[in-house]
């Protein structure tokens, strides 16, 4: 099956598991997405460290919680990609990763601590899946909380990654066309047949 074309710069050949990146603004279906993939894939994943920390914080988030959810979020990176390698996997699969630390803390604060933006870019992934908000919006708590700024956030995670030069597939639709949309474009990769999972 030909996916579709990939833009952005491609990655080196390596033994180290590729990292697919589910990225893009909030009720997008991201998590489901990376749950699922990693499910059919067999390959391990990573969790969105923000939505933990958010989940356990006793108020409001703020500027200064910018860099310990960079800190978890580089931690369970590092921890899926660990597993990928010890199975043997020839894919990780990360739900965020630290472009979407530096774009929320840009949007929100107007800043965001330099080490997490030198890291987002020497961390670059090898694919970004960007989530479109083409489908509905459902209220989370403190979690999901500016529906109506999701197509400017959209517009950031886009230009953010072009900057950066991150190899990205759109993803848009339905939920059948955002998981064909997913396995194309990790077939395109030369990824979608681990080696162990």
């Amino acid at each position: 099956m030909r996916g579709p074309k990939v833009s952005g710069r491609r990655p080196v050949e390596g033994d180290e598991p590729r990292r697919v990146v589910l990225i893009g603004p909030e009720c997008t279906g991201k998590t489901r997405l990376a749950a699922e993939l990693s499910r059919l894939l067999e390959v391990p994943w990573s969790p969105e460290f923000a939505r933990e920390y958010a989940e356990k914080a006793p108020g409001p988030l703020a500027y200064t919680d910018v860099e310990p959810i960079g800190r978890g979020q580089r931690a369970g990176e590092d921890a899926a990609i660990e597993r990928a390698r010890s199975h043997g996997a020839r894919l990780v699969v990360l739900d965020t990763d630290l472009v979407s630390t530096f774009v929320y803390s840009r949007h929100y604060y107007g800043d965001c601590p330099r080490w997490i933006e030198r890291a987002a870019r020497e961390r670059l992934g090898d694919l970004y899946l960007l989530h479109h908000t083409d489908v509905e919006w459902v209220a989370d708590g403190r979690l999901r909380e500016q529906p109506e700024r999701r197509e400017e956030l959209f517009a950031l995670f886009r230009g953010t990654l072009l900057a950066l030069e991150g190899p990205t597939v759109p993803v848009r639709g339905g939920w059948e066309e955002r998981r064909r949309c997913a396995l194309e474009a990790i077939e395109a990769l030369g990824s979608a047949a681990p080696v162990g999972g």
